[in-house]
């Protein structure tokens, strides 16, 4: 892979519960020349909250809030 860079994307909708796990996971990838994207689906949880914890220790992580729910296939889509 050398110098690609690699985009993980996690869509997201009241994921409170696995969130961290998720995002350790991913942060804990020894291939280090990645971008986190996050598209969230109008959460109502905490979701929002740690990401946004997990964005002040990690620049990489990229978050875009949806404005509606967009439901699974159109937050996946986005």
């Amino acid at each position: 892979m050398g110098n690609s860079f690699v985009s993980i994307c996690i869509p997201t909708f009241n994921g409170e519960q696995y969130l961290r796990e998720c995002l350790d996971s991913a942060l804990l990838q020894s291939y280090k020349n990645i971008e986190i994207v996050i598209a969230d689906d109008k959460s109502s949880d905490k979701t929002i909250s740690i990401i946004s914890e997990y964005q002040h220790k990690d620049e990489r992580i990229k978050l875009y809030e949806n404005t509606e729910n967009l439901g699974l296939v159109g937050n996946w889509n986005r």
